[in-house]
This record gives C-alpha cells, sequence and structure tokens, in this order.
C-alpha cells in the first residue's frame, strides 16, 4: 500500500500540465467566442438561524433572486435557456430549482438543473452553464449558487457500504470535516497562533471593505419574511447588508476561543477561525460575447476556464493548492500575472497552508475577507466568489482573477476569470 507521502506526490505529478503559449495578453484579447458574463450578483450572506436570512427557504430565495436577475440584466427571459443550480443540501433539489424557475417568471422552455459537487457546488454550475454554450447546446444560461443552511442542516457523511468503509482511501469519507481541518494542521504543522492570525486578518479585511462601501456593487438587496425570534411576529424586511462582519476581530481576541474539535489532535480549529454556517446566494448571467454585443448586454467579466483535481479526503482543505496550479497551466499563467485569488476559507489550517505553499501575497488573497468572516453557505460560496473577484477587480482597475475552492470529498477545483471594466 503507498504511503500517504507518495500518494501526495502522485497527486502533485498529475498537476505539472504542459506550458500552452498564453499569458495575460492572450487572456485580455476580446474574440466574438468568448465566454463573458453580463451580469454578476449575490445576495447578503447572513448566519444561519440568526440572520435575515434565517425564515427564508432555499426555492423562495431562489425566486427572490431569479426575479432580480431578470430585473437588472434587462434580458429577455425567454432567451434564458438553462438554469443550472448549485447547492448542496436541499432534498428535492432538481424540483425546487426548476418550479423556482417558473415561479420566478421564466417560461417553460428554461430549463433547470441541479450541480452538487459540496463546497464547489456554484463554480461547477458557472461551468457547466458556459461548457454548455461552448458546446452550442445554448446561447444565453444562468448559473446560480443557493443555499438555506437555517432550513436544512449538514448532517455529514450518510451510512455507506462496507466496501467503502474497508477501503483505505475511501473510508475517508466519513471524516467530519472538523476532522480534515486538524488533519492537514497536524500533517503540515500549520499552527493554532498562524490560524487565529489568517482568521483575524479575514474579519480585518472584511470590516474595512463593509465600512468602505466596496461590497455595495456586488450585493442585491433582497425583501424576506422575517419572523422575530422573542415575539414570533412576522414582517416583511430588506436585508442588505452582511451580517457574519465581527468588527474589531483581532488573533488576540480569537486566541481565546475554545477548541472546536478537542477530540482531535492538535485541536487548532475554533469557531473564531473556520467558516461560519450561512444563508445566502449568487448569480452569474452568462453567453457569447457576440450575443451579449447583439443584445446589448454589458459585459463586466470573461470567464476564461476551470478545472478540479482529486486528492485525499482526509486532506481535503487543501485542495486550491492543487487546483490552482494546474489551472494557470492549462491557461498559461504564473502565480504573479493573478491580480486576485479568492480562495475559500472553509477552515484557517487550509487557507495558511494554500497562501504559503503556494507563495501567494497574501494581500492579494480574499481582499475582501473570506469565508471565515462572510460565512460559507455551500452551494452558494464558488459562486459568490466570481461576483466578489469582478467588483474587486474594477475597484482596484484590475483585470485577472483566480477563484478556488476545496472539496469536502478530497477534491478542489479552481476556475480564472477577466474583469472588463
Amino acid at each position: 500500500m503507498a504511503s500517504a507521502q507518495q500518494r501526495l506526490d502522485s497527486v502533485l505529478g498529475h498537476v505539472k500540465v504542459p506550458q500552452r503559449p498564453a499569458g495575460t495578453a492572450k487572456l485580455l484579447q476580446k474574440n466574438p467566442d468568448d465566454i463573458v458574463i453580463t451580469l454578476a450578483v449575490r445576495t447578503p450572506l447572513t448566519k444561519a438561524r440568526k440572520g435575515g436570512l434565517k425564515d427564508t427557504p432555499l426555492d423562495d430565495l431562489l425566486i427572490a433572486l431569479l426575479k432580480i436577475v431578470r430585473e437588472k440584466s434587462g434580458i429577455d427571459p425567454n432567451l434564458v435557456e438553462d438554469v443550472c443550480v448549485g447547492n448542496v443540501l436541499a432534498p428535492g433539489q432538481a424540483y425546487v430549482a426548476r418550479s423556482a424557475v417558473l415561479a420566478a417568471g421564466f417560461p417553460v422552455t428554461t430549463a433547470a438543473s441541479v450541480a452538487n459537487r459540496f463546497c464547489s457546488s456554484g463554480l461547477l454550475a458557472v461551468q457547466n452553464i458556459a461548457n454548455q454554450i461552448i458546446a452550442g447546446s445554448i446561447d444565453v444560461g444562468l448559473a446560480v449558487g443557493a443555499e438555506s443552511m437555517s432550513g436544512t442542516a449538514d448532517d455529514g457523511a450518510p451510512k455507506m457500504s462496507s466496501q467503502i468503509l474497508n477501503h483505505p482511501i475511501a473510508s475517508q469519507n466519513e471524516q467530519p470535516m472538523g476532522r480534515t481541518s486538524e488533519n492537514v494542521a497536524g500533517q503540515f504543522s500549520v499552527t493554532r497562533k498562524a490560524m487565529d492570525e489568517f482568521a483575524a486578518s479575514s474579519f480585518q479585511k472584511a470590516e474595512r471593505a463593509q465600512k468602505a462601501g466596496w461590497v455595495d456593487d456586488e450585493i442585491v438587496p433582497i425583501k424576506v419574511h422575517f419572523k422575530d425570534p422573542k415575539t414570533g411576529q412576522v414582517s416583511e424586511q430588506v436585508i442588505s447588508r452582511d451580517d457574519g462582519v465581527r468588527y474589531g476581530t483581532t488573533a488576540e481576541s480569537l486566541g481565546k476561543i475554545r477548541a472546536a474539535f478537542p477530540q482531535w489532535a492538535p485541536s487548532a480549529t475554533t469557531g473564531g477561525n473556520a467558516s461560519q454556517i450561512t444563508d445566502g446566494a449568487a448569480a452569474i448571467l452568462l453567453m457569447k460575447r457576440a450575443r451579449a454585443e447583439q443584445l446589448g448586454q454589458p459585459i463586466v467579466g470573461k470567464f476564461c476556464g476551470a478545472t478540479i483535481i482529486g486528492l485525499e479526503p482526509r486532506i481535503m482543505g487543501i485542495g486550491p493548492s492543487y487546483a490552482i496550479p494546474k489551472i494557470l497551466g492549462k491557461v498559461g499563467l504564473s502565480i504573479d500575472d493573478v491580480d486576485v485569488f479568492e480562495i475559500n476559507e472553509a477552515f484557517a489550517s487550509m487557507g495558511v497552508y494554500c497562501v504559503d505553499k503556494l507563495g501567494l501575497d497574501p494581500a492579494k488573497v480574499n481582499p475582501r475577507g473570506g469565508a471565515i468572516a462572510l460565512g460559507h453557505p455551500l452551494g452558494c460560496t464558488g459562486t459568490r466568489q466570481i461576483v466578489t473577484a469582478l467588483s474587486e477587480l474594477r475597484r482596484q482597475d484590475k483585470r485577472v482573477a483566480v477563484t478556488s475552492m476545496c472539496v469536502g470529498t478530497g477534491m478542489g477545483m479552481a476556475g480564472v476569470f477577466v474583469s472588463e471594466h
């Protein structure tokens, strides 16, 4: 049986893809067949079971966002041929997705599907729609990532067969996500201090961005029904702000929080340096450049490609450290060519590892804070990252972003996007 290090070396070998002559100049070229983004928006992200979206089930969340997409884009809904919804937890996902599309005012000719690759589901939804357009299956499509973690708990792995439970790698998918965070911290010597410093930076970046109004152009207010937990009275409210950002957070204050998983060494993960359980949704409207110009749609960005790679589930969090080099190799970019990295902060242990392993400039990583500060609605985050990245590129007057997700069952996914502001 191969050792864990041998298996890791094998994975690293897979990401050494041949370089192709591309680079930033090629990505910035404008061609009629480019897959472009004409709208990129998200709802506020709110605390599960406590925040403004706690009483909004997934179907109502989708309907509200889809109506906003129709209104903001001004596109004829008859032209939208498919809506792919990234979602992880909801039962009856396919029923909910198709029904929400119809209830939001799209015609019966608009199809719907669901993408579920755990935390990368939102990015997978974007890739699925883009690939359909590239293949000529559709001309216009909408990718959505959405999750109501208030309404659906994450119960972890289901009961699985003895063939899986007796397999040395497959059985790792029984491990809870908290344990995988501790595995990363233990195996790669990521200290509690480094994790708390990383998490504090996430909160501080998010606080700065929220106070400065940087996030205002990525968030669309959403009207919902909210039940007061004290009185039980239901009222209609407009939710317009992320509510998970804890102002004044420091590494020292996070250092006082007790370990979340004392049963697993090194017990460095806490409720302060791990992603928040959150509700939210995001949407990306895609089509070819020629079609966007024909329809008079504003082009805000370009989808340049996405890729996936597998690794041991027990250290799933470091997936971006493999997926990012793989996608950069495919499009001919170097780390230095990228202006913004949006990397999912499922746990600070994986964030610290990935930034150090890839030699990233911390200022380029999640400049508006990540999932630790903003929250991680599982199916939403992969789409939300794209919305955030395009907005941040506009603010900085920069062009190239990479978004990347770890995936709970042992995968990493990454995509490349160019801003056209």
